[in-house]
């Protein structure tokens, strides 16, 4: 018997919790319970409450985000994907905006405010302190989904030549440290990053102890143009709770917390999940129908022109269907096969790609074996379809032609399963968003061709 863990048992509540609220939302929305709303959005997380507003229809979201706590308004919009944000934001007024952007960190706004249309993005930095636009201005230099623009410019740092003891007096004068402070940064005379000292080590050592000797000279930090994506695969590998980012130069930028990481992975994931279904990690779940069904209407044109390509093929061999009713009823095998064979190789290798494990150095050996795992499955398969086509019309020759297009076509799919998201990578195209569809028009197009092909050669 499998005993949920505590951190399972508090993800099902929390899931729990959410379709509860939700729920509840819903009736009191339908009810007119405004005043019951308010509360119970007050007691609700951020996060919690902008999932509810994505589960919400346009019409709810103007009700919801209205009773809305005000000092909760920045936090909710940070952890909303962007086309739901944008519908809110569409709707505040601009003294409401600006009191929303000043709570948030800067880093924060900068992922907001590129969203938003240039007469807003204008007067939002016009109405801003000259402290705060500096700051804001500053992560903005950085290419979006960079290590700059996630990183946070909240850091304590120390020099190498001072003690514990006035290390520890100097953190006594802060109210509170930044979050996911587990070490301080260490830097120069000239604020270069030279490495860091762990609060463990500055509260249990001597007082009398430099920072030099205690600190960990650190080749880990962080260039502020690397992209999230690396980012996230570093603090993967070393189990890094904060790391430092540095410009070209070394000198010490900020720091890249751990919150901010899963914060990445959990959008990347998002990301691959929608773009296997031709969908953007920001679609809204209650846009508008026209601008959804525009969306989703480029990838239903798309597949219908690979839908034709499978269809021309299978019309180049009508006499031969015409002749033989068996190919009719034994075709949409071998291309089923052959795409399910394939798929899997693709998931496989957008995985690797996902996670940097190809490489040109071992691209020949993954499809090497991918090959072989083709020539494997298509051998084994090929005589059991091959044994049920004979039992069914029994027809040897057609039994022999099915086997025969069946070990081809998911040698192809193997090859097209590697092939195609190297390609789209190597061209700047995400494998993901488009590969399967590539693939399916592949495997169909030669599924067909080898068992009508062969067909119309040998039984003709």
């Amino acid at each position: 018997m499998n005993i949920p863990t505590e951190s399972q048992n508090t993800e099902i509540q929390e899931e729990t919790d959410s379709i509860d609220l939700l729920n509840q939302i819903v009736a009191d929305i339908d009810a007119g319970n405004h005043e019951t709303i308010a509360s119970t959005l007050e007691e609700a997380h951020p996060a919690v409450v902008a999932n509810l507003i994505e589960s919400l229809p346009q019409e709810h979201r103007a009700v919801v985000w209205e009773a809305v706590p005000e000092d909760q308004e920045a936090e909710i919009l940070t952890h909303m994907h962007d086309d739901a944000r944008d519908s809110v934001i569409g709707g505040m007024e601009e003294g409401e905006l600006l009191a929303a952007a000043e709570a948030m960190d800067p880093e924060d706004l900068a992922e907001i405010i590129d969203d938003l249309p240039q007469k807003r993005i204008e007067a939002l930095l016009e109405a801003l302190d000259n402290d705060y636009r500096s700051r804001l201005e500053f992560v903005l230099n950085f290419e979006e989904d960079s290590a700059g623009r996630l990183m946070s410019r909240d850091v304590i740092s120390v020099r190498p030549d001072v003690s514990l003891a006035v290390v520890l007096r100097w953190l006594r004068l802060h109210k509170k440290l930044p979050p996911y402070t587990d070490s301080l940064m260490v830097i120069d005379e000239t604020d270069h990053y030279i490495g860091k000292i762990e609060i463990s080590d500055i509260l249990t050592g001597d007082p009398d102890e430099l920072v030099a000797t205690l600190m960990h000279p650190d080749t880990t930090s962080i260039n502020a143009t690397m992209s999230e994506h690396d980012v996230a695969a570093i603090f993967e590998d070393r189990d890094l709770i904060s790391v430092a980012v540095v410009n070209d130069d070394g000198l010490l930028l900020g720091r890249i917390t751990i919150d901010d990481v899963v914060d990445v992975i959990r959008e990347e994931s998002e990301r691959a999940l929608l773009h296997s279904a031709g969908l953007s990690e920001d679609e809204d779940m209650f846009a508008p129908v026209l601008p959804s069904a525009m969306r989703r209407g480029i990838w239903l044109g798309i597949n219908l022109i690979t839908v034709f390509a499978a269809a021309w093929v299978i019309g180049r061999f009508e006499e031969a269907l015409d002749k033989i009713v068996a190919l009719a009823v034994l075709m949409p095998v071998v291309a089923s096969m052959g795409g399910i064979a394939g798929s899997q190789t693709l998931t496989l290798t957008i995985r690797g790609l996902a996670l940097d494990q190809i490489a040109a150095a071992n691209i020949r050996w993954l499809t090497t074996k991918e090959f072989l795992v083709g020539a494997t499955n298509g051998v084994v398969w090929s005589i059991i379809v091959a044994a049920v086509a004979y039992l069914w019309f029994g027809d040897p020759g057609i039994a022999m032609i099915l086997g025969v297009a069946m070990i081809l076509n998911l040698l192809a799919a193997a090859l097209s399963g590697v092939a195609i998201p190297l390609l789209l990578h190597r061209w700047g195209i995400d494998p993901a968003l488009s590969g399967a569809v590539i693939l399916t028009t592949v495997t169909d197009i030669i599924g067909f061709l080898s068992f009508l092909g062969l067909a119309t050669l040998f039984l003709l």
